[in-house]
């Protein structure tokens, strides 16, 4: 299991997307607070890829709800609500995703990360949008966390009551980004993921 740092450096998707994202050829991509760990979204025309002889079939899929998936992985154990951009589809976003997780044998839950869809520069900051509020985010090159749990909590309950948030930076060519996701359905995956979880220890 690859351990990182808090401070390391509803629309159907493709199979293309998941092979992105490490679930087609069972890759993982690293979170923060110590197991940070997550998928793209899978989108229900394909939850019968979790029933053939793919890596995927460790997953379980704890439902889809518009743009969010929930999902869990019984071997490590971790539960995770998970989305891509809204804007992934004109390319301005591919490779993004937003996630929220929990790793009950670490005592860690409702940790937020944030997979960047370019590389920041090394001095940019990372702020995180979602209504009025913004959130200064700790982020490595391409990855973007809170900053502690007081933080997750923050933003998860800011997420609950908000329709759309933003990711913004500048990449490594001094350009501005920002990568958008709709949150109609991230509270109910959230507390899905959270339930999947509950009894693990």
């Amino acid at each position: 299991m690859v351990l990182h740092s808090r401070y390391d450096g509803g629309g159907k998707h493709s199979l293309m997307l998941l092979r992105k994202a490490g679930l087609a050829k069972g890759n993982r991509i690293g979170f923060a607070g110590g197991m940070r760990h997550g998928l793209a979204l899978l989108p229900a025309a394909l939850l019968a890829v979790l029933s053939t002889g793919s890596p995927a079939q460790a997953r379980d899929s704890l439902g889809i709800f518009e743009g969010w998936g929930a999902f869990r992985d019984p071997a490590t154990p971790r539960c995770y609500a998970i989305a891509q951009p809204a804007n992934f589809r004109s390319g301005a976003a591919a490779g993004g995703f937003a996630s929220v997780g929990s790793w009950p044998r670490q005592k860690l839950r409702g940790q937020v990360h944030f997979r960047l869809s370019r590389m920041r520069g090394d001095k940019a900051a990372v702020i995180l949008s979602i209504g009025d509020r913004r959130f200064p985010l700790v982020a490595g090159q391409i990855d973007a966390w809170a900053s502690d749990a007081r933080g997750d909590a923050a933003i998860i309950a800011a997420m609950r009551s908000a329709t759309s948030m933003s990711v913004q930076s500048t990449d490594l060519r001094g350009r501005a980004f920002a990568d958008t996701y709709a949150l109609r359905g991230a509270a109910t995956a959230i507390d899905a993921a959270a339930l999947g979880c509950a009894k693990l220890r």
